[in-house]
């Protein structure tokens, strides 16, 4: 899973944008081996089209939060594509899956699910994956 936080988010129906995003992006994988790591949001974007099982090749789910929403609002679950970074502002492109995006609001985490993808285009969170899955029993 890869988590990426934003101070502002701003959205259209087909796009997303995280406003003062986090200079790191988070990853944890869970059990067997659980790893743990940043690398920078910069590399993330860059390396999106690495590989035949890259993001680019196999667009990835995502839930969009507002945990500082001084009203209620509900999570959104995107697709995200063509990701572009450009002084502190990423922008996504996105189709809506679940839930309404707000056209505005304040800080929101963005956590970004790898699933079926046996090596991310994260080097360092996705490298040997394959090897590390749980043995059958």
């Amino acid at each position: 899973m890869f988590v990426q936080l934003a101070t502002g988010v701003t959205t259209t129906p087909s796009s997303l944008t995280l406003e003062g995003v986090a200079s790191s992006t988070l990853y944890f994988s869970d059990r067997p081996e659980r790893v743990v790591g940043q690398l920078t949001t910069e590399q993330f974007v860059d390396d999106w089209n690495l590989g035949p099982d890259s993001f680019e090749a196999d667009p990835s789910n995502a839930v969009v939060t507002f945990p500082d929403a001084d009203v209620t609002l509900d999570d959104a679950v995107v697709v995200l594509s063509e990701p572009r970074l450009d002084n502190g502002t990423l922008t996504y492109s996105v189709k809506v899956l679940e839930g309404t995006p707000p056209a505005t609001a304040g800080a929101s985490s963005l956590f970004i699910d790898p699933l079926g993808r046996p090596l991310s285009p994260v080097s360092g969170c996705g490298v040997r994956r394959r090897e590390r899955r749980r043995e059958p029993r």
